[in-house]
């Protein structure tokens, strides 16, 4: 179990990872006039160093170093790809404490949420690896006469992959997994305000990913993330990320009419019946309404109840947020709740709480800036949320639960659809056939009964509307990574 006593270790790893690109096998040094940035603990605002701000022409260097891995990689059998994949998943099972305080560290985890993600690294890489080695399509045959037809799934070639903050080594392993183990190569972008844990794993790696198959080029998206969506060696686009980031990538890849797969923002309702279970419906809107500081796309953050429960779900859901413990995760273990990532973020969620109090919105708990170093947010809860207001149907991306209500199933189905997003959603009831009712009605990709944010390596985390599209983990999300040739040959005329 990492503790605090893991802590100094890992800063010390951090300050001495190489603060560079890696392009063909090796850390390269960036040129100094593209500038830096720094890298913040967001938990006491303290510098954990600089990195480089990559520009177009190292994007055409990995570019260029990724075609000529594709080479050789995309034609090795899935046994050694998959070989490859086994052998990066023992180096993060071997570094699970080193990898989740610096996570900790760099993203304000707690120690808890940040050692309980890095397993999850690790078997999506296993089970990717498995999955390259069964892949399906369908049976060869004549579907016409005299002519067999067959499948091939092939790799897509160079694959731009670009990952989000809250979730910096995870999000990277959805996405390298099925990329490589389909023969693909890659070229990776993580955010520049956590870079650090991919870094330290591409440097424990190193030795292990043949050359050029996975290069990590630093910096900013209006920058990198541009120039990898309209380079015209990159043949797929990769992202999860904000839903303008999504447009922003689409709009660059139409140019060269590149294959996209993006997981964007998320508004997820979270239904409550008058049946239902409060106490474990609490639990669960607690657990993952204030998961990562709130900083989930599928964050459990709009509750819609039933108005016969509301006073007695709102005074449950009180009560457990401000049970919760919020501070520095590197000082104190318990910590529940660490700080959101900067300044910036934590200014957009206040401005959303103000504006929705504005709406008409009470403050049941918490809603304001906490004082002291770190950008701290403390657990809030809103009720009397106005229905098609900011606060019910955007996304706040921190720790803030807001509340409404309804009175019939077929209001229910309807305020929570009354969204642009369709990530996540979860339905709370002891009775099935409405669970089942309710399931097929929400327009959702992902969506529970009785839990919410409950993931496997096995099943796909798909988007609907503006949340994207794309399959993460499962065999959707290999399929998603290769491309289909239907090859006909022709057999001749049967002789007599």
């Amino acid at each position: 179990m990492i503790t605090t006593d893991t802590l100094p270790g890992a800063l010390d790893r951090i300050h001495r990872v190489p603060r560079a690109h890696f392009i063909g096998g090796a850390f390269v040094a960036a040129d100094k006039a593209s500038g830096t940035a720094t890298v913040l603990n967001p938990a006491n605002e303290e510098s954990l160093g600089t990195v480089p701000r990559g520009t177009a022409a190292d994007v055409d260097a990995s570019v260029g170093s990724a075609r000529r891995a594709f080479e050789d990689w995309g034609r090795r059998t899935p046994a050694a790809r998959a070989a490859v994949l086994h052998e990066i998943a023992d180096v993060i099972d071997a570094n699970v404490d080193l990898l989740a305080a610096i996570e900790a560290i760099n993203v304000g985890k707690p120690l808890a949420a940040a050692s309980e993600e890095i397993p999850v690294v690790s078997d999506c890489l296993r089970f990717m690896a498995g999955a390259a080695r069964t892949a399906q399509a369908p049976a060869a045959g004549q579907y016409v006469a005299e002519h067999l037809s067959y499948i091939r799934r092939e790799p897509v070639g160079g694959v731009g992959v670009v990952v989000p903050w809250n979730y910096p080594l995870m999000m990277a392993a959805w996405k390298i997994a099925p990329i490589l183990a389909a023969g693909n190569t890659i070229v990776l972008k993580p955010s520049e305000l956590t870079p650090l844990s991919v870094l330290v794993l591409t440097e424990l790696v190193a030795d292990i990913v043949p050359p050029g198959v996975l290069n990590i080029v630093l910096g900013q998206g209006s920058v990198v993330g541009e120039a990898l969506s309209r380079h015209p060696g990159i043949d797929m686009v990769a992202l999860t990320g904000s839903t303008r980031a999504g447009q922003s990538v689409a709009a660059g890849a139409a140019e060269t009419v590149k294959r996209l797969h993006l997981e964007l923002g998320g508004k997820a309702p979270v239904v409550v019946f008058d049946d239902a279970d409060l106490d474990a419906a609490v639990t669960g809107i607690v657990g993952a309404g204030y998961v990562n500081a709130g900083q989930e796309c599928g964050a459990a953050t709009r509750v819609l109840c039933h108005d016969s429960v509301r006073d007695d779900l709102v005074e449950r859901l009180v009560n457990a947020a401000e049970a919760l413990t919020m501070g520095d995760p590197a000082k104190d273990p318990s910590v529940d709740l660490g700080p959101v990532i900067s300044a910036a973020q934590r200014a957009r969620v206040a401005a959303m709480v103000e504006r929705a109090v504005r709406d008409g919105a009470v403050v049941a708990t918490g809603g304001y800036v906490a004082e002291g170093p770190g950008f701290f947010y403390p657990p809030t809860v809103l009720t009397y949320v106005a229905p098609g207001s900011e606060m019910a149907r955007e996304e706040v991306f921190g720790p803030v639960v807001s509340v409404e209500t309804f009175s019939t199933e077929s209001e229910a189905v309807a305020k929570a659809n009354d969204v642009v997003y369709g990530l996540a959603a979860s339905v709370w009831t002891k009775d099935h056939g409405r669970a089942l009712r309710v399931v097929e009605r929400l327009d959702f990709g992902s969506v529970w009964t009785n839990a919410h944010l409950v993931f496997s390596s096995e099943m796909p985390w798909v988007g609907f509307g503006q949340s994207g599209y794309g399959r993460d983990n499962s065999t959707y999300a290999l399929e998603d990574y290769t491309r289909t040739k239907h090859v006909t040959l022709a057999m001749g005329t049967p002789e007599s």
